[in-house]
């Protein structure tokens, strides 16, 4: 079985990777879990990648106070970048309590990687907010009691 087609939002993230350069794109929840992956990336890669990426986006959160003016309480996390001698990792926020990942290679644009993660980012915000769950056994109407 082809997980690809049961992965959602994989066809927001193969956008992503059509970045000349780019290789894997995943989005993942803030405690580890994969939400989604693109073409590219075996399942259980990118399940591996999700619970390493978290853990890194929790260290790098941690160390605010490092590049802070002391004075200034709260400092949200934006970005993690990651370089390495044969490619980069991205990592950024991905609305509440998601995060978008991509893998590139040194020669990747890394201005366009960064643009093209943004506008996902955007695109991926409605599809990440879910309307509010309504109680099924509730039955009251305009007035009635709680």
């Amino acid at each position: 079985m082809n997980d690809h087609l049961n992965n959602d939002l994989a066809w927001m993230l193969d956008e992503v990777v059509k970045i000349p350069e780019a290789r894997h794109a995943i989005l993942l929840s803030a405690d580890g879990m994969l939400r989604a992956h693109s073409a590219g990336i075996a399942r259980d890669e990118a399940e591996r990648q999700a619970a390493a990426l978290s853990g890194l986006q929790s260290i790098s959160r941690s160390t605010a106070d490092f590049c802070t003016h002391p004075a200034r309480h709260e400092t949200p996390w934006r970005q993690t970048l990651i370089e390495f001698a044969h490619g980069y990792v991205f990592l950024i926020a991905a609305g509440p309590g998601a995060y978008l990942a991509v893998s590139a290679t040194e020669d990747v644009d890394m201005e366009a990687v960064t643009y093209r993660m943004q506008k996902t980012v955007d695109r991926l915000g409605k599809e990440l907010v879910s309307p509010p769950r309504l109680d099924a056994g509730w039955q009251g109407g305009p007035g009635s009691p709680a």
